[in-house]
């Protein structure tokens, strides 16, 4: 059975720009990560206008960060993920996750290429964030 993404971008708030969020099965990734005052990436550099998302999957694996605890990741450390594709699977795996006691490191996730694709092909195509 392959776990499910689902993209968000939330508004801009006083502090940052739109950000971008990851639920897997239902469960915001970065909150459970780095607890409901840390924030995922910039919405514009993990879908970008111009150019692949680095939530594109490849044979080539590829770390990306997918969030922050509030202090910033320059504090404590980043949530980043290995991306890589094998076949009819995108699986993230080797978390590395901020420096905090309360935090649990994610599972290892494993989703259906063409289901992936199509998910971060959508939330690549709505650019309504932006101009918020």
């Amino acid at each position: 059975m392959f776990d499910r993404l689902e993209i968000r971008v939330l508004p801009p708030g006083r502090r940052f720009a739109a950000q971008a969020r990851f639920w897997v099965n239902g469960e915001d990734v970065v909150e459970a990560a780095v607890s409901a005052g840390g924030r995922g990436p910039y919405a514009a550099d993990v879908l970008p206008a111009e150019g692949p998302s680095p939530l594109r999957a490849t044979g080539e694996p590829r770390c990306v960060e997918l969030g922050e605890p509030e202090c910033t990741g320059g504090c404590c450390g980043f949530l980043s993920v290995v991306v890589q594709r094998f076949g009819g699977i995108v699986q993230w795996s080797d978390w590395e996750v901020p420096y905090l006691d309360t935090v649990t490191r994610p599972l290892e996730f494993h989703f259906d290429a063409d289901e992936y694709d199509a998910e971060l092909a959508r939330a690549e195509a709505d650019r309504s964030w932006q101009g918020l």
